[in-house]
């Protein structure tokens, strides 16, 4: 079926056939997520895209969108713009034959999300650092630029995009790899077929093994779920199919290769750790989209299982629309990681603290040499040497194991892959280490389950004292887990500062309240309520049922942590006190529904 028959136009008529044609193009549990997806045509696509568009090269107009699939998909005018100039490298890249590279944008405000209840119920089953941002986009990029005597500029350059809300780097980036050359060749009815495969795929659920077919090839893979032991990844085997589709199975969907990528930096790697977690204003200077965009996300991922608050965009250009917003002098530099290629932003961004510049990313052959940390003043111009250009005093003293480690693979020739196994661990054990004493002190702050009254509100939450956690970190601090000496104490200081901790203290603040909840109405089921409501009034009674629907609602609505058997038990008690008051109560009780 073609796009154009699919489209908007043809779902009401469409109607329940169409429903139940996406519903068997692939299997769902009967009681899981899938059970919900068959809504419209599309909205399984649009699960995991928003849309592909191809960009190309216009001798008027410059870079333009030529084409967005599916064909009623809605981008706004600042949207296109942003995709047009960030889906092409800059001219003094030089950038060709074929690259990959990603960048990150904003959403224009006011647009609505449709299927957003669903992909709602996803997130929430997602590690914290893979939850959708609603208020961005990520853009995937297949650029090819080759030379063609019979165009007028001797030169074909197109880009193939993939837009997405999901951070899924590496499935989009092995996705491209296998339609891009063949769309470069076979053109958009191509397109439209690599759009229906896409409609066909189950729901991104996370911890399920996924089989998402593209083109004859089966990508195997799994989603982690924030139930996955931190640093451990699940492994995908190759299927062995009897029929003629190849399958491939990807190690990950969102990771980068971290050695390549910190191998121009890797002496300073335990300070650019510190410079992310506390989101100090970053910029990476780089040759190419693909090298900064890869480094950007390497340098967002080293504080795993930790979140990045802050804004950040993998490929940034002059033409962003928040260029000036980003480059201004009339304030300090605000909280963002850049990744940058034109030699213009060596002048514009001169005043930023923190400069990473990196060359070409190759795999020393070789033990790199030890490298100092520049001074800012130094950096002149994009053409400046590879390092870390800022005046920070790290906090931590530095850790030399982890450096002799790699260097020592690098001597035994010890794949990549190995190398940034090493090194995510290393990361990992780092943030866990600062983290624990945190979480340990926030958990302090939740009251104890005998204050529950199922008679009285649910008790809130203690406030932060920085002081009152400071304190607990002379018996229970990171020293506990790591051997690393320095002053973690101003560390802290400075992290009680950042969005970093403010987005951190929010979600587990939001989550103790949710548990609080859910042991509120863990009690009230425990309690005979039927007994209750025959020693009061009436008028009490329809306060206290009226009271226990919300309750319901509530727990639906916010999906609190609270198991099915005490929703059905919490139901039945209404019923039963409904059932004991006169009927004209019942009936208009009854009809009060909980919608």
């Amino acid at each position: 079926m073609s796009l154009r028959e699919r489209s908007p136009s043809g779902a009401g008529e469409a109607g329940e056939n169409a429903a139940a044609e996406a519903a068997a193009a692939s299997p769902a549990e009967p009681d899981g997520p899938g059970r919900c997806l068959s809504l419209l045509p599309w909205d399984r696509f649009s699960a995991w895209l928003h849309c592909v568009c191809v960009v190309g090269f216009d001798l008027e107009l410059g870079q333009a969108v030529e084409v967005i699939y599916p064909l009623h998909s809605k981008l706004t005018d600042k949207e296109k713009t942003n995709i047009c100039y960030l889906s092409f490298p800059d001219s003094n890249s030089g950038c060709l034959g074929d690259t990959q590279f990603c960048f990150r944008f904003r959403r224009s405000t006011g647009r609505k999300v449709s299927f957003c209840c669903f992909l709602d119920q996803l997130d929430r089953d997602l590690p914290v650092y893979l939850k959708k941002d609603p208020a961005y986009y990520y853009g995937y990029v297949y650029f090819r630029q080759v030379r063609d005597k019979s165009l007028k500029r001797g030169y074909f350059q197109k880009s193939l995009v993939l837009i997405s809300k999901l951070p899924y780097v590496h499935l989009f980036r092995t996705m491209l790899k296998q339609i891009a050359p063949e769309y470069f060749e076979k053109s958009e009815a191509f397109l439209e077929a690599v759009c229906s495969d896409v409609d066909r795929w189950p729901p991104p659920i996370p911890g399920k093994i996924l089989h998402l077919p593209i083109m004859g090839i089966i990508m195997k893979l799994r989603i982690p779920t924030y139930r996955d032991k931190p640093g451990t990844t699940p492994i995908v085997q190759n299927m062995h199919q009897a029929d003629a589709q190849i399958s491939m199975a990807l190690p990950t969907v969102h990771e980068v290769d971290l050695f390549r990528c910190f191998c121009p930096v890797f002496f300073h790697i335990q300070m650019l750790w510190e410079l992310v977690l506390l989101g100090e204003p970053l910029v990476v200077m780089a040759p190419s989209p693909s090298e900064s965009s890869e480094t950007v996300l390497a340098l967002v991922s080293c504080i795993s299982p930790l979140k990045y608050c802050s804004d950040f965009r993998p490929y940034f250009t002059i033409h962003d629309s928040e260029f000036k917003e980003y480059t201004t002098r009339t304030q300090a530099p605000p909280s963002v990681i850049l990744g940058v290629t034109n030699p213009f932003f060596a002048k514009t961004l001169q005043h930023w603290p923190h400069i990473i510049r990196i060359g070409d990313i190759k795999l020393p052959g070789e033990v790199p040499k030890q490298v100092k940390v520049k001074k800012l003043k130094n950096l002149k111009t994009l053409d400046s040497k590879p390092g870390v250009y800022t005046s920070y005093k790290p906090y931590l003293n530095k850790d030399e194991e982890i450096v002799k480690q790699l260097q020592k693979g690098v001597q035994q020739k010890r794949p990549t892959e190995a190398q940034s196994v090493i090194l995510r661990r290393y990361f990992l054990e780092l943030t866990e280490s600062f983290i624990i004493p945190l979480e340990r002190y926030v958990a302090s702050l939740m009251p104890l389950q005998k204050c529950i009254s199922p008679w009285k509100s649910p008790p809130q939450l203690r406030q932060f004292s920085q002081d009152d956690f400071m304190k607990t970190l002379e018996k229970a601090g990171p020293q506990l887990t790591s051997g690393l000496k320095g002053d973690w104490i101003g560390l802290y200081r400075h992290f009680l500062k950042s969005p970093n901790f403010d987005g951190w203290f929010r979600s587990r603040q939001k989550e103790m309240t949710q548990k609080l909840e859910a042991l509120h109405l863990e009690a009230l089921c425990n309690e005979n309520l039927v007994f209750w409501s025959q020693k009061h009034t009436e008028v009490e009674t329809v306060d206290l049922v009226l009271k226990l629907k919300n309750k319901l609602l509530q727990a639906d609505r916010e999906h609190l942590p609270v198991k099915t058997d005490t929703l059905k038990k919490l139901q039945m008690h209404i019923n039963d006190i409904i059932l004991a008051l006169p009927d004209d109560l019942q009936d208009i009780l009854l009809k009060t529904g909980t919608t």
